[in-house]
C-alpha cells in the first residue's frame, strides 16, 4: 500500500463524520419547504455512511487499524480510530440511522420545523458516531457531552409543555453525568497523562492503581456514574421514560441508536479499554457493576409490568434491556462479553422495531396504550407481525436475535463461574414475557375490528388516507429491522454476522 493509499484510508474516519455533518449543516439553511432536497441529503449521507462501514469492515477484520489524530492544545489530541469495536458500534449506527431516516421522513410528513429537526437528527448521529471512533478519553468525552446537547432540541421538538418538561429532566440527569465523566476524565488525566483506549487496559492506569488503589477505584466510579446516565442504570434511569414524550423516530434513536447504547459504549470503553477487566475486578469495581445491573435488569422489567402506555412499557424495557450490556461487560468471561457486545445490535434492531411498530400504531390509529390495542392485528397486519417478531426476540425466544443474546451471557456467567447469572437472566426472561405476551395477545386474539366495535370503541379512521397499513415509508423501516431481528438469529454464524464480529471485539478484550 503506497502513501498516497494510507492518507486517503487514513482520512476514512474524518469522513465517517462528515458524512452526517455536512448534511446537517446543509438542512439548517434549508426552507421548511424544500423537502425534496432535505429528503435527499439526509438519506445519501445515510447511505454514504453505510457505505463506507461495509468498505471497512473487512479490513478492520483482518487487523487494519485507521488513525486520524489532531493536536487540539498541547498535550491533548483528538484522535479518531476505526478498531473492531468503534467500528462495531459505527456500523450499528449507520444501519440504524439508515432505517430511522426513512421512518422519519414519513413520519413528519406535513409537520412544523422539519428543518430544525433533520439538522439536530443528524447531528445527533454525528455525535455517536465520534463516540464510537473515539481513539482516547478527551475526544470521548467531547462527543459525548455534544450528544447531549444536540439530543435536547429533539426530545423537546414538538415544545408542547410535556415536551419541554421531558426535555428539561434529560438535560439535567444528562448534564449530570457529564459533569461527573468530565470531573473522572480530568482526575484520570492529572493522574496518568493523556488516556488513550487500549484493549486489556492501560499500563499507566494499572501503575497508578497499584500506587493508590483508593483513589483509582473512585475515578472508576465516578467514570461509571458519568456514563451511567445515558445507559439508565438504576437509580439513574428517571430521564428515559419521561423523553417518551418525543416523536417516535427520537425514541427509536434515543433507544436504539444513540443516548442509551453511547452510555452503554461507554461502560465498556471504560472497563475494558482503560482499566482493563483484570484491574477492575482487583480493585472490587466489576462485582459492583454487576450488582446494579442486574438489579437494573429486574427493576426495569418489573416496572414496565406496571405501564399501560406503550411507549413507558417499551422505555422500562429499555431499562432493563440495556443492562444485560453492562453485566456482560461485569464478568470475567470472553464469552460474556462478546454477548454484551452483541446485544448492542441485538437489542438495537429489536428496540428500534417496536419503537417504529408504537409509532404506528399511534399515527394512524390514535392508540398509544396497551389496553387500546385489541385487535389491532387485523386493521395492521403487517405492522403487527412486524411487533410480534421483535416482541418474542426480546423475550429471548429462538431462533430470534434475542436469544443469542442471553444464551452468550448465561455461558459467559458459567465460564466466569458467577452461575447466579443465570437466575437473573431466567427472572428477567419470564418477566419480559409477562409484559410482551399480554400484548402480543391482545394484539392477535381480541374480537374488536373496525365494524364490531368493543367498550373502548371503534378504530378511528387512518389519520393521512384510506388503506390497511401506514405508508411505504413508514411501513418498510419496521418490516426490514424485524426481518434483521430474524436473520440475526438465524444466521448468527454466519461471516461477519454480529455475533461473530462480536466474539472478535470481546477476544480482543483479552490479550
Amino acid at each position: 500500500m503506497n502513501d498516497d493509499t494510507v492518507t486517503v484510508m487514513s482520512a476514512l474516519p474524518v469522513v465517517l463524520l462528515l458524512t452526517s455533518l455536512v448534511p446537517a449543516l446543509l438542512i439548517f439553511a434549508l426552507r421548511e419547504k424544500q423537502t425534496v432536497l432535505r429528503t435527499t441529503l439526509n438519506l445519501a449521507g445515510a447511505i454514504a455512511k453505510v457505505v463506507l462501514v461495509i468498505v471497512l469492515i473487512p479490513r478492520v477484520v483482518a487487523g487494519e487499524e485507521l488513525r486520524a489524530e489532531f493536536t487540539w492544545i498541547p498535550g491533548l489530541d483528538i484522535v479518531f480510530v476505526t478498531d473492531t469495536f468503534s467500528l462495531f458500534f459505527v456500523a450499528l449506527s449507520a444501519g440504524l440511522w439508515l432505517a430511522t431516516t426513512i421512518y422519519a421522513v414519513g413520519y413528519l410528513e406535513g409537520s412544523p420545523n422539519r428543518s430544525r429537526f433533520f439538522g439536530f437528527f443528524s447531528l445527533c448521529v454525528t455525535a455517536t458516531v465520534g463516540i464510537a471512533l473515539a481513539g482516547n478519553l478527551l475526544t470521548f468525552l467531547i462527543f459525548f457531552e455534544l450528544l447531549t446537547l444536540v439530543t435536547y432540541p429533539l426530545v423537546a421538538h414538538r415544545g408542547t409543555r410535556a415536551a419541554l418538561r421531558g426535555a428539561r429532566i434529560y438535560l439535567a440527569y444528562t448534564l449530570g453525568g457529564g459533569v461527573a465523566l468530565l470531573l473522572g476524565v480530568a482526575w484520570l488525566t492529572l493522574e496518568v497523562g493523556p488516556v488513550e483506549f487500549r484493549a486489556g487496559g492501560i499500563p499507566e492506569v494499572a501503575e497508578f492503581a497499584a500506587r493508590d488503589p483508593l483513589t483509582a477505584t473512585v475515578i472508576g466510579a465516578v467514570l461509571l456514574l458519568g456514563v451511567g446516565v445515558k445507559a439508565a442504570l438504576f437509580p439513574l434511569h428517571g430521564w428515559l421514560p419521561i423523553a417518551m414524550v418525543a416523536p417516535a423516530p427520537v425514541s427509536a434513536l434515543l433507544h436504539a441508536v444513540a443516548v442509551v447504547k453511547a452510555g452503554a459504549f461507554g461502560i465498556i470503553r471504560i472497563v475494558e479499554d482503560v482499566f482493563g477487566l483484570a484491574l477492575f475486578a482487583e480493585l472490587g469495581m466489576l462485582q459492583a457493576l454487576a450488582v446494579v445491573a442486574s438489579v437494573t435488569i429486574v427493576y426495569g422489567s418489573v416496572r414496565a409490568l406496571a405501564q399501560d402506555d406503550l411507549k413507558k412499557r417499551l422505555a422500562y424495557s429499555t431499562v432493563s434491556q440495556v443492562s444485560y450490556i453492562a453485566l456482560g461487560a461485569a464478568l470475567l468471561s470472553p464469552i460474556a462479553t462478546a454477548g454484551a457486545i452483541v446485544h448492542m445490535v441485538n437489542q438495537g434492531f429489536m428496540k428500534i422495531t417496536l419503537f417504529f411498530c408504537a409509532g404506528l400504531f399511534a399515527e394512524e390509529l390514535k392508540l398509544s396504550k396497551v389496553s387500546q390495542l385489541a385487535g389491532v392485528g387485523r386493521r395492521m397486519p403487517v405492522t403487527s407481525a412486524a411487533f410480534t417478531i421483535a416482541a418474542l426476540g426480546m423475550i429471548g425466544l429462538p431462533p430470534f436475535a434475542g436469544f443469542i443474546s442471553k444464551w452468550a451471557l448465561g455461558l459467559g456467567g458459567l465460564d466466569a463461574g458467577q452461575p447466579w447469572v443465570i437466575a437473573v437472566l431466567l427472572t428477567s426472561t419470564v418477566l419480559n414475557a409477562a409484559y410482551f405476551l399480554p400484548i402480543i395477545a391482545t394484539i392477535w386474539t381480541s374480537p374488536r375490528s373496525e365494524s364490531e366495535g368493543s367498550d373502548e370503541g371503534t378504530f378511528p379512521a387512518p389519520a393521512r388516507r384510506s388503506g390497511w397499513e401506514a405508508p411505504a415509508s413508514l411501513l418498510l423501516p419496521a418490516v426490514a429491522t424485524a426481518l434483521f431481528v430474524i436473520l440475526f438469529g438465524v444466521a448468527a454464524g454466519w461471516d461477519y454476522s454480529p455475533w461473530v464480529l462480536a466474539q472478535i471485539v470481546g477476544e480482543g478484550a483479552w490479550p
